[in-house]
């Protein structure tokens, strides 16, 4: 399998609460995340989401759909959500959300690794065409969490 390790900081002009309540609810996904194509809730779990599980499709503007389901293992509120994720993707992600002077700095570390064939096969010339298109999906993700909220997105790296 091929791994890949990735961290993303989005920068939004907003409090830190209303990010976590759209971050930590990932059924909100599909209306502010152009890249989720399909999110079903599997299980609710707590009031901070942990114990959260769903199944998602996401899609990008290369010819194929990633499709994994994900549990929440760690809920921090506000600050810290950590879900496991298996299917066609299998690792960890984690969202860390910190703020200042009502600036939200969201930092998003995903290791994973692929699980189709065909991605691990075309692994060691496709690499950074994944990176690249990884890249969007989470600038799609940061736009479009920003234009959800109202706020500006001051940073996306």
């Amino acid at each position: 399998m091929a791994s890949y390790a990735f961290l993303t900081t989005w920068l939004l002009e907003s409090p830190r609460e209303p990010v976590w309540e759209a971050i930590a609810e990932p059924g909100s996904w599909p209306n502010w995340w152009p890249n989720v194509k399909r999110l079903d809730e599997l299980e609710h779990g707590d009031a901070d989401g942990l114990g959260y599980r769903y199944r998602c499709i996401w899609r990008s503007r290369l010819p194929y759909s990633v499709t994994f389901e994900a549990e929440v293992v760690r809920a921090e509120r506000p600050g810290l959500i950590e879900a496991t994720v298996t299917g066609d993707l299998e690792g960890v992600g984690k969202w860390r959300l910190l703020e200042q002077d009502g600036i939200t700095a969201v930092l998003y570390e995903w290791r994973v690794r692929t699980t189709k064939r065909w991605m691990n096969l075309v692994a060691p010339i496709a690499r950074p065409i994944f990176e690249v298109n990884h890249d969007a999906v989470m600038r799609g993700g940061a736009e479009g969490l920003a234009a959800h909220l109202g706020c500006r997105l001051l940073a996306f790296d």
